[in-house]
């Protein structure tokens, strides 16, 4: 079974003079034509025979041991001919959710090792060159999502102590294919949490809460994480309302909420929950049973607190202050008596 998925998307994937990833490799000193590499600036995407084809990325259903066809376009914006490595490699997505390659220096396992395509390809200034490859899936390979990606590289060559050295600059594509089989979509999500106080006592703090999501299942996932207290839902730091998280099989993602205005009167019980729909080649995907955990915390009004003893060391002071002038009045006031007393002894009164 071979199901090829076109996906449209208003920008393919733009040209780009940086690097999506830096590899230091060593070259032998003799090989100066890479100087100017820096200068380069290309793109790569999806094609057809003809060209870009306007898919964001490749995405196939395949069976155990089938093979599908692919293409992909390198463009050189440069002004000078241009000889491209390319190469395959296992993708993930990193800790912020962008989608990487593994490096050049590092053996692919999974998905990168199923794809074959020509080790290099020349193309002229301002030009492109459309270029085949092919993607097979071993027999025994595991029903669910797998992820590669395909790059266009150049080293370009610099002088270091003494040493030339290269760094490797690449330009790819995401290539996730889904073997067919047993689709068992799975999620957990773990939250934990903190109170901040304010130590303003007039002034309520907030409450940090950190969940971790993980795909414990085999297909990719697209999920939607949020916090409801005070009959709204918060949604994730950093993520608009209606954005989602997305996870590949395995992968792990830390998200955090802040609620704010919480006034610290004790435990503080809020439910995360996380919604998630499964991503299928075709864009479509089911929804799975929202996955709901309280995470509860504790807010001490040390502020307060710390405001009341305040107040009542203030109090207790300003008594003990009354009571220490009292007793002052008290004395003085027996001392004129007793100065009185011994003023008329001393003038033959009464005693």
């Amino acid at each position: 079974m071979h199901r090829r998925t076109v996906l449209r998307s208003a920008a393919v994937i733009a040209a780009v003079t940086a690097a999506i990833a830096t590899v230091p490799v060593f070259a032998p000193a003799a090989a100066h034509a890479e100087d100017g590499a820096s200068a380069v600036t290309w793109s790569v995407a999806p094609a057809d025979e003809h060209g870009a084809d306007g898919r964001a990325g490749v995405d196939l259903e395949l069976d155990p041991g089938a093979t599908a066809t692919e293409r992909l376009v390198v463009r050189n914006l440069g002004e000078e001919e241009v000889r491209f490595s390319l190469t395959a490699a296992d993708g993930y997505l990193t800790p912020a959710g962008r989608f990487n390659m593994l490096p050049s220096d590092q053996a692919s396992v999974d998905a990168g090792s199923w794809i074959s395509l020509a080790p290099e390809v020349v193309v002229p200034a301002g030009g492109s060159s459309v270029v085949p490859f092919t993607v097979t899936v071993p027999e025994d390979a595991t029903p669910g999502n797998h992820a590669a990606g395909v790059a266009a590289s150049i080293t370009a060559l610099s002088s270091g102590d003494g040493a030339r050295v290269g760094v490797e600059s690449r330009v790819g594509l995401r290539v996730t294919t889904r073997v067919t089989g047993e689709i068992a979509p799975g999620l957990a999500v773990v939250g934990d949490g903190g109170y901040r106080l304010s130590w303003n006592p007039f002034a309520p703090g907030s409450v940090e809460v950190v969940a971790q999501l993980e795909n414990t299942g085999n297909v990719r996932l697209a999920v939607e994480p949020s916090l409801a207290t005070g009959g709204r839902s918060i949604p994730a730091t950093g993520l608009e309302p209606g954005r989602t998280v997305e996870l590949l099989p395995g992968d792990r993602r830390t998200v955090s909420f802040t609620v704010p205005g919480a006034w610290p009167l004790g435990p503080i019980t809020l439910p995360v929950t996380a919604e998630a729909t499964t991503v299928g080649p075709n864009g479509a995907g089911a929804a799975l049973a929202p996955v709901v955990r309280t995470v509860t915390v504790w807010a001490l009004p040390i502020a307060q607190l710390a405001a009341l003893l305040a107040l009542v060391l203030i109090a207790l002071g300003a008594a003990a202050g009354r009571s220490r002038r009292s007793k002052r009045v008290e004395q003085l006031v027996s001392a004129a008596r007793e100065a009185g007393r011994r003023e008329v002894v001393g003038a033959g009164g009464p005693t």
